[in-house]
């Protein structure tokens, strides 16, 4: 129960409503209780006198009571939903803040599907959770134990079955919820894996249909969403143990109570009305013990839940703050990198880079060049400190980015990201998330060095005009460009493009190229391609192979002393790679 706990501590904003639902709830059964002996006053004291004013009295009485009753539960339902939703929202916006948070170690381990399902179903379960608790754990404990006051106080020769029936229901209850709790862990956990494939699937629809793969997408969801019924049905099959278990032990109960209250009746050592009232306390106890069963199993369910999101805010980023933060107050962009070696896994083994070197003056292109999975864009994240290096270290003007303030190290560097990320937004928006401080001269001004302004004024409202989900309706190439735009928009002192203008023609690229030249001249500029096309006016191409650098110089250095490089670039000119033209 610690990760209810520490969820709990979210409705202190809203002590006051949720210590109002309880009251509401208190008053709401004691009104209940009273139900039972107005009903052996009718039965002992009117019927049996022959009083119809006996009678009539307490029947409107009765109705009083009843309507009260009504008013409380209302109450209580009102302040409970006011304080539970009020949780729910504040514990979703922990949630996101705390996604922002974290480094992109932390968001490799924790895939985008179970977030989703922690931000969503889970603060979901633990908002009807906090209902549960004002409301119905509240109501039923205070029945039970009411009842068996009560029914005792009505009829003590009766007690006796409670206290037999009590322990039975409460062990056969103790059963079914252990064995119910790690089943609905197990449902989040397949939850999880179904809202992955589903995410995948919604976002790479086009893909499929572009490769026909929709039978294998099918099954594939087919796989997920029969593991989650599987599991689902085998928690629900436990739970639904408990109505009929709860139900027999109820009515051996209530037949004892007859079979004793008969006996008691016809020997004129009991009344019928205490009969009916002890019974009514009974089957009130009873049952109000079968609801708390299920309000039990379902609380199992909702920890599984509150743990999932504990698990999430206590997450720490991997990449901790500078110590002794320094901030660079003449920035000219030197980057440098001293025998850096990086590995994704946590017990840093299979390095991706290895002891890789290199310096980058200030207004140096540097063109970055090698095979997939030969740690190009590992470089590109080591510099803008996404990751932190295994060892050696990066630096930039002789600060070590690890003691460099992240907003400041924003400041210095930009990143066109490999794959560019669009936001249902205008195109003015989407330009100015690299700067919010940019008024529209200076987008345009961007947008027009990124090569977009044209096909952006071609646009129905310009500027104005809305991008569709994830950039949908623009091609490849637009979407590319809008991304360079964003990042010059800062005018950072070091400029990444992590194989940013792979979907633009040449000739385009030229262009982009001969405006970042002129526009920033003394903008330190790293550039990761795959075309040979875009790194053969570098100052300096690092070629890389297997995490290593192999080769290093300019294009007429490597292609006499680099073989790798001298393969690419061959390869490459067989294939006319020069002039193609992908827009």
């Amino acid at each position: 129960m610690r990760a209810l706990r520490k969820l709990l501590a979210y409705l202190r904003p809203y002590w006051l409503w949720a210590s109002i639902a309880p009251l509401f709830m208190i008053g709401e059964v004691v009104l209940d209780l009273l139900q039972p002996r107005l009903v052996r006053h009718i039965i002992d004291e009117g019927i049996a006198r022959h009083d119809p004013h006996i009678v009539s009295v307490t029947v409107v009485w009765m109705a009083v009571t009843l309507a009260i009753a009504g008013l409380c539960g209302w109450g209580c339902g009102y302040f409970a939903v006011k304080a539970a939703f009020g949780l729910g929202a504040d514990l979703r916006e922990a949630a996101f803040r705390k996604v922002q948070t974290l480094s992109f170690a932390n968001l490799d381990r924790l895939e985008s599907g179970s977030l989703i399902t922690r931000m969503a179903t889970d603060v979901n379960q633990v908002q009807e959770m906090v209902m549960m608790l004002m409301r119905g754990m509240v109501r039923m404990p205070l029945l039970i134990g009411g009842s068996l006051v009560m029914a005792v106080i009505t009829s003590p020769k009766l007690g006796v079955v409670f206290f037999v029936v009590l322990p039975v229901l409460i062990t056969a209850l103790v059963i079914i919820v252990r064995k119910t709790f790690p089943l609905y862990q197990g449902v989040q956990g397949r939850l999880d894996a179904f809202y992955t494939v589903l995410q995948e699937n919604l976002a790479g629809v086009r893909l499929i249909k572009a490769f026909a793969r929709e039978r294998h997408e099918r099954q594939r969801f087919a796989r997920a969403n029969e593991n989650l019924v599987g599991q689902m049905t085998q928690a629900a099959r436990m739970s639904a143990r408990t109505t009929p278990s709860m139900t027999f032990i109820l009515n051996l109960g209530i037949i004892a109570a007859l079979w004793v209250g008969g006996w008691h009746v016809a020997g004129d050592r009991m009344k019928v009305g205490e009969v009916v009232a002890f019974i009514s306390y009974l089957m009130q106890a009873l049952a109000s013990l079968m609801v708390f069963s299920n309000l039990i199993i379902q609380l199992s369910r909702a920890q599984a839940s509150a743990q999932r999101v504990v698990e999430l805010l206590e997450s720490r980023p991997t990449l901790e703050p500078p110590a002794r933060p320094t901030v660079v107050t003449e920035p000219h962009g030197r980057l440098v990198f001293e025998d850096v070696t990086f590995s994704y896994a946590p017990n840093k083994s299979d390095p991706v880079l290895k002891n890789v070197s290199f310096v980058a003056e200030p207004g140096q292109t540097i063109a970055i060049l090698g095979a997939t999975g030969s740690g190009k864009s590992t470089i590109v994240q080591l510099i803008a400190r996404f990751y932190d290096a295994t060892s050696g270290r990066v630096t930039i003007d002789g600060v070590d980015v690890r003691d460099i303030p992240e907003t400041e190290l924003r400041r210095q560097v930009s990143v066109a990201l490999q794959e560019p990320i669009l936001f249902s937004s205008t195109v003015e928006e989407n330009i100015r998330f690299g700067d919010p401080t940019a008024d529209l001269a200076r987008v345009t001004r961007a947008a027009t060095d990124a090569q977009a302004d044209e096909f952006v004024r071609n646009l129905p409202e310009n500027y104005g005009s809305m991008i569709g989900q994830r950039g949908v309706n623009l091609s490849g190439g637009q979407k590319q460009r809008l991304a360079i735009a964003r990042a010059l928009l800062p005018d950072t002192r070091v400029l990444i493009l992590d194989d940013s203008t792979s979907a633009v023609d040449t000739r385009t690229e030229r262009l982009i190229n001969d405006s970042l030249a002129t526009r920033l001249p003394r903008q330190t500029r790293i550039v990761v391609a795959q075309r040979i096309s875009t790194v053969l006016e570098a100052d300096k191409i690092l070629v890389l192979d297997d995490g290593t650098i192999v080769g290093e110089g300019t294009h007429e250095e490597l292609i006499v002393r680099c073989p790798i490089y001298r393969e690419i670039y061959e390869s490459q000119v067989e294939n006319g790679a020069f002039a193609a033209n992908v827009s």
